[in-house]
């Protein structure tokens, strides 16, 4: 049965990736009606003649140019027609109704003044699963983005039915609903906030949660196939190093390794194990500090308004409020993060894939290949993994410090969110793969282990769990297939507990 999420007060980000995900979303009466109210707050402001910003002004360097009452509703429809300058392939559906629920919850604090008829048709596309197309490319912020769904609210725009393509009036005409005629301030509301960055985050939270765990799993499956010294991860001396993130690795990983034969065979062997072994609860641990604390800021965007102007008040005694709410400093700069932290897990998988397949350091057959030089095994799959490496570098560059200038210097600061979630994203799917190498590479080695000495029983898990549906490599097939069947594992199933 499809999950149903309520928005009561502010949503969390493991909401917004759970609507992602497919679970529907709804209003409470009493989020139904903040949203009410608000509208009514900005129908004062017109009735009044207050100025306000996107209201009855024009928007970016237009502000000053005042917009008489009669053509209010043009300029909120222009909004939405000229801000649809997306450029790109499309958001997938995921990603697309991440963002839809993040815009949802942002109307759902009643401070925008959107009518409720346009929340409604937003909730009643995302039910449906009739999911907008949305340009990846374009924005600096969120306004090409959002303008994609509000296309759709007016009958333009293209969406996906999970079928294929059909235009937005159609999808409308499916639910029963007229295109919107917009009034005052909706145009920009629509496209306004940080929604965009927000659910994306919220997904790249989700993603690399999930990764961290297998990611915890095939480092404790390499460290067990490269004889390492069995004490490393012991309490005790873990705990001297202050770190939530390390000590819940370095417990994983002694749960992963515990009684293993293996590493009771070779200790003594070393004195210290390489770092990629050796400073897994660090590097991991770290990331995971990381991710904490992006949850934390996420979850705080979620609680915001990031609509502006914000309007306030009452009917009787209205207020509007330009403020700087829809930039996303904040979300740009954690995303950044978020991108570096998950750049360094996917760095040391790599290093441990390249350990598992050198010989010089592994004690097994060259690249994990039965027939070394007839038979090349997991040499270029390394390969594929340094690229991945390499790419990750080059995306974990901030995006929150690209600057620019926009609307003749009106917006003469940019914080790039929207991308630094977006490259945020692309980091945690490369680790993805790189994953899904290390722990096929991993399976490989214990095939190829020279001794038939016994597994821990967690990591034979994870072994059996492999090779149920991936069997052992023998330069037989492109090696791309095995790795695309790991990654559909690594989508699907959490690491076993």
């Amino acid at each position: 049965m499809t999950e149903t999420i309520t928005i009561h007060g502010p949503l969390k980000w493991p909401e917004i990736a759970a609507i992602a995900d497919g679970a529907r979303l709804t209003l409470s009466e009493r989020a139904r009606q903040r949203i009410v109210d608000a509208r009514r707050i900005v129908d004062a402001l017109v009735e009044r003649g207050v100025r306000g910003y996107g209201i009855n002004t024009g928007v970016g360097a237009l502000c000053d140019v005042v917009i008489s009452r009669e053509n209010q509703q043009a300029l909120s429809r222009n909004i939405i027609l000229s801000h649809a300058c997306g450029v790109g392939e499309r958001l997938g559906r995921s990603e697309a109704r991440a963002v839809m629920a993040a815009q949802i919850a942002n109307f759902a604090h009643g401070y925008s003044g959107v009518r409720i008829e346009a929340v409604e048709a937003l909730l009643a596309l995302l039910n449906a699963d009739l999911i907008p197309h949305i340009p990846s490319r374009g924005s600096v912020g969120y306004l090409t983005h959002a303008a994609a769904i509000g296309l759709v609210l007016i009958g333009h725009g293209s969406v996906d039915n999970g079928k294929g393509e059909i235009s937005g009036f159609e999808a409308l005409s499916r639910l029963g609903i007229s295109p919107l005629r917009l009034e005052a301030k909706e145009g920009l509301s629509l496209v306004n906030g940080t929604p965009c960055a927000t659910g994306l985050a919220a997904l790249a939270l989700s993603r690399a949660e999930r990764l961290f765990d297998w990611a915890d799993a095939a480092a404790a499956m390499s460290y067990e196939n490269l004889g390492s010294q069995a004490n490393a991860f012991a309490a005790g001396p873990l705990s001297l190093r202050v770190s939530t993130g390390l000590q819940s690795v370095g417990a994983k990983l002694r749960e992963y390794l515990q009684d293993s034969p293996m590493l009771a065979a070779a200790a003594g062997n070393r004195t210290q194990d390489p770092l990629s072994l050796r400073a897994v609860p660090h590097l991991h641990g770290a990331a995971r500090d990381v991710l904490a604390h992006a949850g934390d800021v996420v979850n705080r965007e979620l609680e915001s308004l990031t609509d502006n102007p914000a309007v306030s008040g009452s009917p009787e005694a209205p207020e509007v409020h330009s403020q700087a709410h829809a930039v996303g400093a904040a979300l740009g700069l954690t995303m950044d993060a978020l991108a570096i932290a998950v750049a360094e897990v996917a760095a040391i998988s790599e290093r441990r894939i390249d350990r598992l397949v050198n010989p010089l350091v592994s004690g097994l057959p060259p690249f994990l290949a039965r027939d070394s030089g007839v038979t090349s095994g997991f040499m270029i799959a390394q390969y594929t993994a340094a690229s991945l490496a390499a790419e990750n570098r080059r995306l974990a560059a901030p995006a929150s410090l690209d600057g620019g200038i926009t609307s003749a210097l009106q917006e003469d600061i940019l914080t790039h969110a929207t991308p630094a979630a977006s490259k945020a994203l692309a980091v945690v799917d490369n680790l993805k793969t790189m994953l899904a190498i290390e722990l096929l590479a991993a399976a490989q080695a214990y095939d190829l282990q020279p001794h038939a000495i016994g597994r821990a029983q967690r990591t034979n898990a994870l072994y059996e769990r492999i090779r149920a549906g991936i069997p052992t490599y023998a330069d037989d097939r492109p090696m791309s297939r095995d790795i695309e069947q790991m990654r559909v594992i690594l989508t699907d199933e959490c690491a076993p507990s």
